[in-house]
């Protein structure tokens, strides 16, 4: 039987994640306050940008939920498959 070991990002790889998000967002803030329009419109495009920002994170912790739930699911019908597999002798008829 396959075991399924917690998958484990490097550290680089979170700092990369990290500093890539940070990097996003700071960039596209300064661009939002720099341009040459009024307030409103500065405010209007920031709101787009939280909103953006949070469905990003919703969208990826439902992706992960998802996959998380599938690899359960495909763990307990394995489990299943082995134990009949185990407990099947090919040589006995029933």
């Amino acid at each position: 039987m396959q075991t399924f070991g917690q998958q484990k990002d490097s550290n680089a790889w979170i700092i990369q994640t990290w500093a890539a998000f940070i990097m996003s967002i700071s960039m596209t803030g300064f661009g939002i306050v720099n341009l040459p329009v009024d307030n409103w419109v500065k405010g209007f495009m920031s709101m787009g940008l939280v909103f953006s920002v949070g469905s990003t994170f919703t969208l990826a912790k439902t992706t992960r939920d998802l996959h998380e739930s599938r690899r359960l699911t495909s763990r307990i019908d394995e489990a299943k498959v082995e134990k009949l597999l185990s407990q099947h002798d090919p040589l006995t008829l029933k």
